[in-house]
């Protein structure tokens, strides 16, 4: 629901394109500038612990809208504050969750786990901007954001009432600084996303992804009002993020069967080109049923690339290194989304949110040209995740 309240409140108070645009960029910048300690840090403490406290503050920084808006004391700045700081710490919680779940569930069973955990999410996501849209029209957009406050807590209890352990702790050095140690735990994790060819393939395809997605998300509202001829008090802006969210649904469901019929390596070129094509295909949409239809499908691509990607990662990581190669990947990708949200909204400005987005689109181009110039054809599908789907017995090595 703030995914949908923010950029529209900002384009109520200003009706810029670019400072739309750039809501997003607020959302995505902390991730460069805290990954690596977030990830360093996460493999080190209680991870449940850290998510819950993450929840916690995500709560209470929310809660200030809709306080600030009945004060009638809501500005512009206040929301990219929150904006900032409620970015900032879903870097911590995303660290340290991407280290609980392969602790939880083993390997063997992480992309079904995956699948699972991201269905219920994007569940969520469906109803969510449909229910934030009807919301807007009936409470007003800043009231709607208690919703996603409450929701913190909510995710906060939950996390507290899970029984088994979200990691195993390493013992800390008492000789070296905090600094040191951490600086050391770094270099490791990078080290390691580097030298794995898997990794190092799938991190560097991601960064034009990312440089693309930033664009396309960070004008979803400009695109709907200035292309598909909506209004900010029209309840279709819901639906064109929660036809967003489907096709995100829709590929969470997918990839357990594809993973058992495809290659992986596959699965991540052939999500490349329908990217590319239903990318052009939105910019181009000339009706809102058609421009809901193709970003819906895109956004699934794009999604299926991402937690293709985000699986292999989790599978071939050593416990003790998960968050932190995870979010190091994470943020050489994330830098891209606010660079693109920018560079999409400078243009929207220039000319119109169609061309836009046709600009942008050479992000995913060209990780579509390079993937022609890697091994990712020949990667195939983890044999002991493999068996897993298929109901082998055999684990998984490391």
């Amino acid at each position: 629901m703030t995914a949908v309240v923010f950029p529209l409140l900002v384009y109520r108070m200003t009706h810029s394109p670019l400072l739309t645009a750039l809501i997003s960029v607020c959302d995505i910048a902390p991730y460069p500038v805290f990954a690596l300690f977030a990830g360093t840090l996460a493999d080190r403490v209680n991870r449940r612990r850290l998510m819950i406290t993450c929840d916690l503050v995500n709560a209470l920084l929310l809660g200030s809208i809709p306080l600030s808006s009945l004060l009638h004391a809501l500005t512009l700045a206040q929301i990219y504050i929150v904006g900032l700081l409620s970015a900032t710490a879903f870097v911590w919680f995303d660290a340290a969750n991407f280290g609980a779940v392969p602790a939880l569930v083993g390997r063997r069973r992480l992309i079904a786990a995956n699948s699972a955990l991201w269905t219920a999410s994007t569940m969520t996501d469906i109803v969510g901007p449909s229910l934030a849209g009807l919301c807007i029209v009936l409470v007003g957009p800043a009231i709607t954001i208690s919703a996603d406050s409450a929701s913190y807590l909510l995710s906060a209890l939950s996390l507290a009432l899970i029984p088994r352990a979200f990691n195993q702790l390493r013992h800390r050095e008492g000789t070296r600084s905090w600094l040191r140690s951490s600086m050391s735990d770094i270099r490791e994790g990078l080290h390691f996303l580097w030298q794995h060819a898997l990794v190092r393939t799938l991190t560097l395809l991601g960064i034009g992804c990312a440089l693309t997605a930033g664009a396309v998300q960070g004008l979803l509202v400009v695109y709907g009002i200035h292309a598909l001829g909506l209004t900010t008090t029209d309840p279709r802006i819901g639906l064109l993020f929660g036809a967003g969210a489907t096709g995100a649904l829709v590929s969470n469901l997918l990839l357990p069967v594809l993973v058992k019929n495809v290659a992986v390596g596959r699965i991540t070129m052939v999500g490349l080109l329908l990217n590319l094509l239903l990318l052009v295909a939105v910019a181009l949409a000339p009706t809102f049923l058609t421009g809901m239809l193709c970003y819906g499908l895109w956004l699934g691509c794009n999604h299926l690339v991402n937690i293709n990607g985000i699986s292999l990662r989790q599978i071939v990581t050593p416990d003790h290194l998960q968050s932190r190669v995870n979010a190091s990947a994470r943020m050489v990708m994330v830098a891209a989304n606010p660079l693109g949200a920018a560079l999409g909204g400078i243009l929207a400005e220039q000319t119109t949110v169609r061309i836009s987005l046709l600009i942008m689109a050479s992000g995913v181009a060209l990780s579509l040209f390079l993937s022609w110039f890697s091994p990712l054809w020949l990667v195939q599908t983890p044999k002991g995740v493999e068996q897993e789907e298929r109901g082998g017995s055999h684990a998984m090595q490391p």
